[in-house]
């Protein structure tokens, strides 16, 4: 967690409040391993909320306000945020995290206080996972070369996009391999959310793009190097890969839906369109559950349709 996402979380709360913070944040990191744009993301969420009652209880937050809490106020919270302009899943995620901040504080007992279980969450709207064609997601990926006049820095946007569309791997679980771990054979182990373990096949393509990539890169691949890196030899930035994406939009006329984790979804997408079972995408992918998987039976659906009304003769009829 950076310097930055700390200062926010212990900018004014009382030393009780900030004990027990520190203590939730170990337990993320030893108990529930989570990554580390996780819990940044835990932060943020819990440090919006204490500048919140810093303002609505009018001192800063001690462990026995906090237990004090009604519903009423995290229902202020909640429009608080709202009156912000915060989307509802971010709101969502905030109160995901409160949530988990409050069970530890239970468990451990710190405070103990219900209030937060008779508070709804904001509903979500259901979303599909938005792919791209395999055109679309090939294309991309040939595009990626030509935003360099570098050489080693075209290899590796070509050999990250062909790995996060062949592999299936969520953005930071590529970024998050070493040298050492780079792929060699037939296939990859990845440490994926919740520091959960999966073994995916690697295409000779991938390997082979990856290969080249670090034979041009002018940095040491020591063991434990990053295997992305940026113009620096630091591990590479998510935010270069996104700004990257959003190049290659922008010149392939891709739509705004076109992410670095779109190339995850249509990963999985053209696997179940080409046949493949919905427990073996499911491990590919890492999902801890079936339901999550299942969504993109939806996309697959929707697909069918397209082509069914394209296609068959009734449909062009309109009989």
């Amino acid at each position: 967690m950076d310097a930055e996402t700390l200062e926010r979380i212990t900018f004014a709360v009382h030393s009780d409040l900030q004990i027990a913070i520190d203590a939730w944040r170990t337990w993320l990191s030893s108990e529930r391993r989570v990554s580390d744009h996780t819990a940044d993301a835990y932060a943020r969420d819990l440090a919006a909320f204490l500048g919140f009652l810093t303002n609505h209880l009018g001192a800063e937050p001690a462990l026995p306000a906090l237990g004090a809490l009604k519903p009423a106020d995290f229902r202020s919270y909640l429009a608080h945020r709202s009156n912000e302009g915060i989307a509802r899943s971010s709101i969502a995620r905030g109160m995901s995290t409160l949530r988990n901040f409050f069970r530890f504080l239970d468990r451990t007992d710190r405070l103990h206080n219900p209030a937060i279980k008779a508070v709804k969450t904001p509903k979500l709207p259901k979303t599909i996972p938005k792919a791209l064609d395999q055109g679309e997601a090939l294309a991309a990926i040939s595009a990626a070369r030509g935003l360099h006049d570098e050489p080693w820095l075209a290899a590796r946007d070509t050999a990250l996009l062909l790995l996060l569309y062949g592999c299936g791997l969520r953005i930071g679980e590529a970024l998050g391999l070493t040298c050492a771990e780079m792929p060699k054979g037939e296939t990859l182990r990845v440490l994926g959310k919740g520091q959960k373990e999966r073994i995916v096949p690697v295409l000779p393509v991938v390997r082979e793009a990856i290969a080249a990539y670090r034979n041009a890169c002018p940095f040491a691949a020591s063991g434990d190097a990053p295997l992305f890196v940026g113009l620096r030899g630091k591990e590479l930035n998510p935010g270069v890969v996104q700004r990257q994406v959003r190049r290659l939009r922008a010149q392939l006329g891709l739509p705004e839906t076109a992410t670095p984790h779109a190339l995850r979804h249509s990963f999985a997408t053209h696997l179940l369109e080409k046949g493949g079972d919905l427990r073996t995408i499911q491990e590919l992918l890492g999902h801890a559950s079936l339901s999550t998987t299942q969504r993109y039976t939806v996309v697959d659906a929707a697909r069918l349709t397209k082509v069914y009304r394209g296609a068959h003769p009734r449909a062009k009829l309109g009989r």
